[in-house]
């Protein structure tokens, strides 16, 4: 409910059950797929609690996200130019530096990691020379951040193209009207 999904659902729907179902199908998603074997796609980042992808396939998904934990992380988790470790000033998940995301890469014989869970007002951004992309596809965020949006897609070689996308006008923009319920349903 904090970053404006709930308020959104409320105001173009007139009612709080989109938001509800969603969140309903939210736990239930995977919270990781891998992509040709090479390509981690993760929400946040990794774990201090996770070392191999056999450990993700362990985590039992059909829950809420905790507030702490190994799926915590997965979700809430950042990359930093630090070295290591660090707590999150979020308040959930970890900071993780390139030397953890070397690691992680290693010892899963991966050689990317994509993920989502930070605005990038470019749409997409590297880090840890290409071991790491931050991919951002809600375009002016919150109506307010004038950010570029962007897709990734990975060819049959594995190479990364990216589709970069602006936000849609808002004169183009459909907001559901809600109708005023008839007295005979009161």
């Amino acid at each position: 409910q904090v970053y404006g999904f709930y308020d959104e659902c409320l105001r173009k729907y007139g009612s709080v059950n989109v938001w509800r179902y969603c969140t309903e199908v939210f736990d239930c998603l995977s919270l990781a797929a891998l992509i040709g074997e090479k390509t981690l796609c993760v929400h946040g980042g990794l774990s201090p609690s996770i070392n191999t992808l056999d450990e993700i396939r362990c985590i039992d998904r059909k829950q809420e996200v905790p507030h702490d934990g190994a799926m915590c992380d997965l979700m809430w988790s950042d990359p930093e130019d630090i070295e290591g470790w660090a707590l999150s000033p979020r308040g959930a998940g970890y900071l993780f530096g390139g030397d953890i995301v070397e690691q992680f890469h290693h010892l899963n014989g991966l050689d990317t990691m994509a993920r989502a869970h930070q605005l990038v007002m470019e749409g997409y951004k590297y880090m840890f020379n290409k071991a790491l992309v931050t991919v951002w596809s809600a375009p002016n965020y919150c109506y307010r951040c004038g950010n570029v949006a962007a897709i990734l897609k990975l060819d049959g070689s594995m190479e990364h193209n990216f589709t970069s996308f602006e936000a849609a006008p808002a004169s183009g923009r459909d907001v559901a009207v809600r109708r005023p319920i008839p007295d005979y349903f009161l």
